[in-house]
């Protein structure tokens, strides 16, 4: 039914009567709109609000002078304020202020039609105020249902889904349809506002997201419908894309992931490949971790038990992979014959020594890594209050120095944040871990539930007791995520001491060593074949000369009982940090550290709230892509300069641009293509030891998969140039004049045969007879096609600096190297072989690309002079034409 306005009684209808002056009943609204044109003509807003009341009170019908006053200007259709905004909300108040009387349903409804065929037109800042006015709520929902479908038909698809939003037409529309062209012009933005109020339209959304994931669904039939879209960006519908919307919708709608069968079992997959990687390729997870993973990863999946089998016959052989699959319960009929065979052979006692074999060799291990200085005893596992109290009575004592440290159970990129399982406190004799999730069940059961929250604010605001963390901020995030009273905590904490921030400002020689010579008891080939150490585990190995055995950091944290090597791990993380601090406290200076160290880590942080937070146990990007320090020690130090030879770098591919250019300048760049997934960035990062570049919300995903300041979150609104101007000043890399093009924009070789022009030109004929051809196309061309950033193909204008390739032979007189590279010297056009400043081209030993002197060396020297250092070299091989 119809809706009714209300109006001063006797307003039923207005005359069109001339006037000049003030407006009197009955008189024409365009001579109003004249008047009030005029002063907002002369910015005399005061003026204009007065006249548009008076005008309106004056009015024989003021909804339809409003309409006539809209149709006739051109004003209000503009972006920002606007006269006819003015207009509007002047009469949306008066109406609020004024008694009146119904007005006729028919009246009514003429008046809804014109409304809303100037919607579409409209800037949204007008649409509230309209659709109040004319009180569109009420007006029948087919007819506004087909004025959207109208738009929509007209390729309005924008205008479309916001009048659906103002009219609240959602779950009376087909979500697909409605959304697919906003996904396609990438206003995913738009997407989640219209789905917003709706849970079970989010719900019917998401189970159409998932479907396009599947892995036999085409999206292409999906995209054909909206091939003539201005502004469409199909790739936004790639199935990479849409995973990520939807696990950011399931976290922000809060809706169970169980509803997106297909994204969930990819996500699965990949936490599958992982743990694999992480146990038989890293070999950082023992046996019990990965088994406890993979099964609650797999759980009774069958599309992911068939996965694992196969993963386990490619790292395994049929009777480890049996053995395995017993472990995890695959279905025998699942199983590929040689290990359906090897199952049947299997018997306990062969399950028992290959578990006692797994353990002695575990055991053998332990002599290289950081060992608890106390006895088991003095590990206590508190699951009750009545411990949890005796506990407290020794941590909350004035002078008290207590390591603090939190484990939860890891999500492999899941929906939510983790919540935290194991809350350890260390003291010099003892360390108490605390079981939170029983013991928050057990005060919420007695009615006190903000008991244990009071102990741990207690703990952090009390300035009188030093708090010892690594990356607290991550760990207080996670704690704020577990029991939302404590959400405040960070604000409100004292007398810590975040020995990220400490580890930081250490000065450590270029091999990893401390400069005043502290001796590493073991070095990484005594120890065996093992990743480099990161993060605390680093800073403990430098520090106290052995790292953490890190094989416990990916358990589940959230399983009863814990095991024995848990307990000893977690204790470890944690008392760890109070001999860190005693021994740099009592040496401070041979660390590179100021003398007054308790001072400038305690009590300067203690005076006055912290401005920034982490965001993680590692640095943070602010959105300028600089990093967030957390406490900084005083004086503040910058990292040690480098040269790009000792910078390497893995580039993801939203930022391929910023990867050429630090290639240009001489470091060692690895790209990713564009179809890879962003984690390949992290793997290849943990295999070689580079430093991700990357932006966006994948610095999120990816810092978490590497050690503290090791992933750096570029400014993506910043151009190629000023992210490597920043790359190289953020990490002191020292550019020199010798580095510039010392590697192949290519391939990233940093090996060259120099090859004389007399001789370069024997190679382009003979080339060219072979071929038949005399164009400057050549085979590879895509690789030719590549360009040094800001440069001219056919004018390389470089000579690469590089290392010189020893036993490269140019093969007779034919265009190749050794190795079967083949030297792409119809690219070289003609008349460069006929300048004689050029005596020598290099050729890139690894792709076969050939680069020559050129003016590209001087425009490069001039972007870059603010990294520039003098060298010694004064026999630069490069000059400026």
């Amino acid at each position: 039914m119809m809706g009714q306005f209300w109006w001063p009684h006797g307003w039923d209808g207005y005359s069109c009567n001339s006037g000049v002056g003030l407006p009197g009943p009955g008189q024409d609204p365009l001579e109003l709109l004249q008047t009030l044109q005029l002063l907002w003509t002369k910015q005399e807003l005061g003026k204009l609000k007065e006249e548009i009341r008076r005008g309106f009170a004056r009015l024989e019908d003021p909804l339809a002078a409003l309409l006539a006053m809209l149709e006739s200007s051109s004003d209000w259709k503009g972006k920002g304020h606007s006269l006819g905004y003015c207009i509007t909300t002047e009469l949306q108040l008066w109406i609020k202020a004024h008694p009146a009387v119904p007005q006729s349903g028919t009246k009514l409804k003429k008046l809804q039609a014109r409304v809303l065929g100037m919607l579409s037109q409209c800037p949204a800042n007008l649409l509230d105020p309209l659709i109040s006015i004319y009180q569109l709520h009420t007006a029948d929902r087919n007819y506004l249902l087909e004025h959207v479908s109208h738009l929509y038909l007209q390729g309005n698809y924008k205008e479309a889904a916001m009048l659906s939003i103002k009219l609240k037409l959602q779950p009376y529309q087909d979500v697909e349809k409605m959304c697919t062209p906003l996904l396609l012009q990438d206003k995913a933005n738009l997407v989640e506002e219209y789905v917003a109020e709706y849970p079970e339209v989010q719900r019917k959304l998401l189970q159409t997201l998932d479907t396009w994931c599947e892995p036999s669904f085409n999206i292409r039939d999906i995209i054909r419908p909206y091939q003539g879209l201005s502004k469409c960006k199909p790739e936004k519908l790639n199935r990479r894309v849409l995973s990520k919307l939807i696990f950011r919708l399931l976290e922000r709608f809060n809706v169970d992931s169980a509803l997106c069968p297909n994204v969930i079992n990819q996500r699965h997959l990949r936490t599958l490949n992982y743990l694999f990687y992480k146990r038989f390729v890293e070999k950082t997870m023992t046996e019990e971790n990965w088994a406890d993973h993979i099964q609650s990863t797999v759980g009774e999946n069958r599309w992911l038990q068939a996965h694992l089998v196969q993963s386990l016959l490619r790292h395994c052989n049929a009777r480890g992979a049996a053995r395995w699959a017993r472990h995890c319960r695959v279905p025998p009929e699942m199983l590929p014959q040689a290990v359906a065979e090897e199952l049947q052979k299997l018997h306990i006692q062969d399950r028992v020594e290959e578990v006692t074999k797994a353990d002695n060799y575990e055991v053998s291990k332990k002599k290289d890594y950081y060992q608890l200085p106390i006895p088991r005893e003095n590990i206590h596992f508190l699951q009750t209050w009545e411990e949890t109290l005796r506990c407290w009575e020794k941590v909350l004592q004035p002078g008290q120095v207590v390591g603090v440290d939190m484990e939860w159970k890891p999500s492999f990129g899941m929906v939510g944040k983790p919540r935290v399982a194991l809350l350890q406190l260390a003291l010099k004799d003892e360390v108490f871990l605390l079981d939170l999730p029983r013991l928050l069940e057990q005060a919420e059961a007695e009615g006190e539930k903000e008991k244990l929250p009071h102990f741990i604010q207690m703990l952090y605001s009390d300035a009188a007791i030093i708090k010892l963390g690594y990356g607290m901020s991550g760990d207080l995030s996670s704690l704020a995520a577990t029991c939302s009273a404590l959400k405040d905590t960070e604000k409100q904490m004292q007398g810590v001491v975040d020995l990220l921030a400490v580890d930081k400002q250490l000065q450590w020689g270029k091999d990893g060593r401390k400069v005043d010579g502290l001796s590493l008891e073991h070095s990484h080939e005594e120890r065996g074949v093992r990743q480099p150490e990161r993060g605390l585990s680093l800073l403990v190995q430098h520090v106290l000369g052995k790292p953490l055995d890190k094989t416990e950091q990916l358990s589940n944290w959230e399983k009863r009982p814990l095991r024995e090597e848990q307990i000893l791990y977690a204790a470890s993380d944690a008392y760890c940090l109070l001999e860190i601090y005693e021994r740099l406290c009592k040496d401070p200076e041979s660390f590179g550290l100021s003398s007054d160290l308790t001072e400038s880590l305690v009590g300067k942080q203690s005076k006055k709230p912290r401005a920034k937070k982490q965001l993680n146990k590692q640095e943070a990007p602010s959105p300028s892509g600089q990093e967030f320090q957390g406490p900084r020690m005083e004086p503040s130090r910058p990292p040690a300069p480098i040269s790009p030879q000792e910078f390497s770098v893995v580039c993801d591919n939203m930022l391929q641009g910023l990867g050429r250019y630090l290639r240009c300048l001489g470091v060692d760049v690895r790209l990713l293509d564009n179809e890879d997934d962003h984690r390949k960035a992290a793997e290849i990062a943990r295999q070689e030891g580079r430093v991700i570049l990357t932006s966006g919300l994948p610095y999120q995903t990816l810092r978490s998969q590497v050690g503290e300041g090791r992933c750096f979150s570029v400014n993506c609104s910043q151009k190629a140039k000023d992210q490597a101007l920043q790359v190289l000043k953020h990490f002191n890399v020292q550019v020199s004049l010798g580095d510039i093009f010392s590697r192949c924009q290519v391939c990233n070789c940093n090996k060259y045969l120099k090859v004389p022009r007399e001789r370069m030109k024997q190679l382009v004929e003979s080339s060219r007879r072979v071929s038949g051809e005399h164009s400057a196309g050549c085979p590879g061309s895509r690789s030719c096609g590549a360009t040094v950033p800001g440069c001219d193909t056919a004018q390389a204008g470089c000579a690469p600096h590089g290392e010189q390739a020893e036993g490269t032979e140019l093969c007779g007189a034919a265009t190749g190297l050794a190795g079967d590279t083949a030297l792409q010297v119809t690219a070289i056009p003609p008349g460069v072989l006929d300048r004689a400043e050029l005596t020598d081209f290099y050729c890139c030993t690894c792709c076969g690309k050939v680069f020559w002197e050129g003016s590209h060396f001087g425009r490069v020297v001039s972007q870059f002079q603010d990294v520039l250092v003098a060298s010694g070299d004064t026999q630069s091989i490069y000059e400026r034409s």
